[in-house]
């Protein structure tokens, strides 16, 4: 017979873990060093976001710029043609397209990180990874998905400037990331905070996509706040998105609104939707697997 092995216990502090998975930290903390580690999981989720979205579809990528186009186009004769509303002098295809270019970015982070927990509970109940990933992972795969309709904007943006001359760009196109940043700061906070409250109130993912249509209506997308009457225009820079929308068509269409103090209440609200969508997140990333 074998001798019997006498089993050595080997005290805890003694040990030191690889990683340690706590049900308890800060509430306003993102762990970036955990997010780093998890870098390969945040792009395979890019990956598939951005690949699978047109898999099996008779255009594919092509979508990416038909969506915008057609898009645009409808507005053109729904609002610009029918309504009659104004453009300030810009090319009614120009001013949509560039509206529904940097909307589309806005919208979709907006709507896909609603969805987070709902959409991924049953990922989230078996295997544990940063749970911050997927909506930082919904955010960079529609910022790819920006990148491609900008670049189809620029084109079109460039012929009117070098061949029409029909609009005048300026040096303030340089912010242009910024502003890029911002919208998507804003709309992954709000995505973050709706995210974390459907785990608990289901009914607010019918009402996400009737509420981000109305926040497109009360944007400056189809329309210039220069063309409302004085007294709407006060109460319509309430609206965080608005100094954004003015400020990029300012730049690039030389027709808009440039306001800094607007610029600076849209940073402001950013940076204090982000912080409570992640306290708000934080608190109920514990337990939602419970509710879901």
């Amino acid at each position: 017979m074998l001798p019997q092995q006498e089993a050595v216990r080997i005290p805890d502090a003694e040990i030191e873990w690889d990683q340690v998975i706590s049900g308890s930290k800060p509430t306003f903390s993102i762990n970036f060093a955990e997010i780093w580690r998890y870098r390969d999981l945040l792009v395979l989720f890019v990956r598939r976001d951005v690949v699978t979205v047109y898999k099996q579809t008779v255009l594919g990528p092509a979508w990416f710029f038909v969506q915008p186009v057609l898009t645009s186009l409808i507005f053109a004769f729904v609002f610009g043609n029918l309504a009659g509303i104004s453009t300030g002098g810009v090319p009614q295809l120009l001013f949509y397209l560039c509206g529904i270019t940097i909307w589309n970015f806005f919208s979709d982070t907006l709507n896909s990180t609603s969805r987070t927990f709902t959409d991924n509970a049953g990922i989230f109940g078996k295997v544990y990874f940063p749970r911050m990933i997927l909506p930082l992972s919904k955010a960079i795969s529609g910022f790819f998905k920006f990148l491609i309709q900008f670049a189809f904007f620029l084109v079109v943006w460039a012929y009117y400037v070098f061949v029409e001359k029909s609009v005048s760009p300026n040096s303030w196109m340089l912010i242009a990331p910024f502003l890029v940043v911002l919208m998507a700061l804003i709309g992954l906070a709000l995505g973050i905070i709706i995210t974390s409250m459907t785990t608990k109130y289901r009914d607010l993912v019918f009402l996400v996509g009737f509420g981000v249509q109305l926040l497109m209506y009360a944007s400056p997308v189809i329309y210039p706040v220069a063309s409302l009457p004085e007294k709407y225009q006060s109460l319509m820079w309430f609206n965080p998105l608005t100094s954004i929308f003015e400020t990029f068509k300012y730049a690039f269409l030389g027709n808009g609104i440039l306001s800094i103090q607007g610029l600076v209440y849209s940073t402001v609200c950013g940076i204090v939707l982000f912080v409570c969508g992640i306290f708000v997140f934080n608190k109920v990333e514990h337990t939602f697997v419970d509710t879901v």
